[in-house]
């Protein structure tokens, strides 16, 4: 072998074989690749789910990613990291994924250029203002840009704000630049950002999610749930379905939601509600289980009791306890309170309103991993009880100053312009939503009635006194947390907002991911449980060895280089001295 690798050297074949070889190596990387990501975290491998959708794409999935041109440093990381994920796509996706990055607008006159962002705030992405330079050496103008992308496939098309999931007031600080938790945090969430776009956008079955009403929820059409309906709609197939009169519940439902029943339920609403998850339906329950509404503070106090839904034994049975108390926080959100008057008019001030707490994710369960607070109203605590083969998982808990106050009770609004009582919030991480998991045993295993059964009879179902297949039930002690407010000038708003404040929380994020984790038989979901560390320099460190490493930085370099000389010089002259 050696002997044919010599004559081929010594004769003018050698260059046209070797570029036929370079041909062939790269034909067979371009048919051929893996990669080894070493981190630990497993940062640069994308998730089963995400590598499923991307291989059975069968049209181009066009990819506009609206951060490119002259951004600053925050801005400029996110959009790299964005192109290295889109990248990645295109190792399982082919020619299929198709991307490009531009400035919106750029060329456009003015008027259209105005169009265009109000078209792109109302697919739902926010517009955020930075200074750039217009050229070399003269001054910086006001830009608009969009931190998002806009996906296309088979003539549709869908939005991705990339810092969705961000509390709006803790993305930017006062100079207006991306803060870094807040920055690491969109970016893990990228790939479960655009994967479950392509889904839904390529997906041919939508699941059907209905809204139950019956026992006293808020209607269609009744502003406060407005966000709820325009959420399930733009994801899911929506329909209602009054569990009062319906026979039964069809598990052809692939989740139903419950928003702040204040009517009690039966025996009857119940039963149809169990064996709807013993036949592998999934419940998400958002619950007011005491009369408390912040609109009754407009006399300056309320008192809030315990409201009987009667739904105690059943989610009891399922492994929790909703408590009739009240969660107070120290980490909350503000309120417009009367402070004073002058020259006759009141002057409101925005305080701190410790039973509007800013709930925390309780776990590192996909559904909360990467999310930012969700702001809550009245919430009251969970406790977690035994029931056999069910896991159950924290999802929102408050944060390591709180406390529960007991009901019946008296709330005042002057109270905020107290001193706060710190010894009183002593408690941490008080859990307030609850993921349920596992084979449920029927609350009516051993007395269902003769009427219950023969209704199922008579439809063809059977009466399961355990779940036939692994279920899921959330249960949130807050059902504020899906309302949204509405203003009196541009009417509802997104869920999470302070009307007052205009700040938006994680609450619609919450509430989509709770849904399609109930929903999505696809488990793309799991793209939302990726790591990203945060590596940061030892700032005292770096200081005080500042000097060293800037030493080290340039002499290295220098030191090496000689070396290298040196060593090639000792080599030369020994091969050739021996010669």
């Amino acid at each position: 072998m050696k002997s044919i690798l010599q004559k081929i050297a010594n004769t003018k074949a050698w260059l046209p074989l070797t570029i036929l070889l370079l041909v062939f190596i790269n034909w067979l990387g371009s048919k051929f690749h893996t990669r080894v990501d070493f981190t630990n975290e497993q940062r640069f491998t994308l998730s089963a789910s995400t590598q499923k959708v991307l291989r059975n794409l069968d049209s181009t999935v066009d990819v506009t990613v609206l951060l490119a041109g002259d951004v600053k440093s925050e801005f400029k990381k996110l959009s790299n990291s964005t192109r290295e994920l889109l990248e990645n796509f295109k190792n399982y996706g082919g020619n299929k994924i198709q991307y490009k990055f531009e400035i919106p607008g750029e060329g456009l006159d003015d008027s259209t250029k105005a169009n265009l962002f109000d078209s792109l705030v109302n697919m739902g992405l926010r517009p955020t203002n930075q200074q750039v330079q217009v050229k070399e050496g003269e001054g910086k103008t006001q830009r608009q840009i969009f931190p998002g992308a806009i996906i296309q496939y088979g003539g549709r098309s869908v939005a991705i704000d990339l810092l969705q999931g961000q509390v709006q007031k803790n993305v930017f600080n006062s100079d207006d630049i991306l803060d870094k938790q807040s920055l690491n945090s969109a970016e893990a969430l990228l790939e479960y950002k655009f994967a479950n776009a392509i889904q839904k956008l390529t997906q041919k079955d939508v699941p059907v999610v209905a809204y139950a009403y019956g026992n006293g929820e808020p209607p269609f059409g009744f502003l406060p749930v407005n966000d709820v309906f325009q959420t399930l709609g733009k994801n899911f197939i929506v329909d209602t379905v009054d569990v009062r009169t319906q026979p039964f519940l069809s598990p052809e439902y692939a989740a139903i939601v419950i928003v702040k029943p204040t009517i009690k339920f039966t025996d009857d609403d119940k039963f149809k509600m169990d064996q709807y998850v013993m036949n592998g339906g999934r419940l998400l329950f958002f619950m007011d289980v005491l009369y408390a509404e912040r609109d009754s503070l407009q006399n300056g106090e309320l008192v809030a009791y315990s409201r009987d839904l009667n739904l105690n034994d059943l989610l009891f049975k399922y492994g929790v306890r909703i408590n009739t108390d009240l969660l107070a926080d120290k980490h909350a959100d503000k309120i417009p309170v009367e402070v004073g008057s002058v020259g006759g008019k009141s002057q409101k001030q925005l305080l701190t309103w410790p039973y509007a707490p800013l709930l925390q994710p309780g776990s590192a369960h996909a559904i909360v991993k990467n999310q930012a607070d969700v702001v809550g109203q009245f919430a009251n605590s969970i406790d977690t009880v035994e029931a056999a083969g069910i896991t159950k998982t924290i999802l929102l808990s408050s944060s390591a100053n709180a406390y529960t106050l007991p009901t019946p009770a008296r709330i005042q609004l002057n109270s905020l312009q107290t001193v706060e009582d710190v010894a009183r919030f002593n408690r941490k991480n008080i859990p307030v939503a609850v993921l349920l998991e596992g084979k449920f045993t029927s609350m009516f295993a051993n007395h269902a009635s003769q009427s219950q059964l023969d209704t199922l009879k008579e439809y063809h179902i059977n009466f399961l006194r355990q779940s036939k297949t692994a279920g899921k039930v959330i249960v949130v002690a807050d059902a504020d947390i899906v309302l949204n407010q509405v203003s009196d000038i541009i009417g509802p708003l997104p869920m999470g907002t302070n009307k007052y404040t205009n700040i938006q929380y994680a609450n619609k994020d919450f509430f989509l991911n709770s849904t399609e984790y109930l929903a999505d038989k696809n488990n793309i979901l799991d793209a939302r449980a990726k790591d990203y560390t945060l590596r940061l320099l030892d700032v005292k460190k770096t200081t005080d060895q500042r000097s060293l490493w800037q030493l080290v930085n340039i002499v290295a370099p220098i030191l090496l280089v000689c070396l290298f000389g040196l060593g090639y010089q000792w080599w030369r002259k020994r091969k050739y001295t021996k010669q």
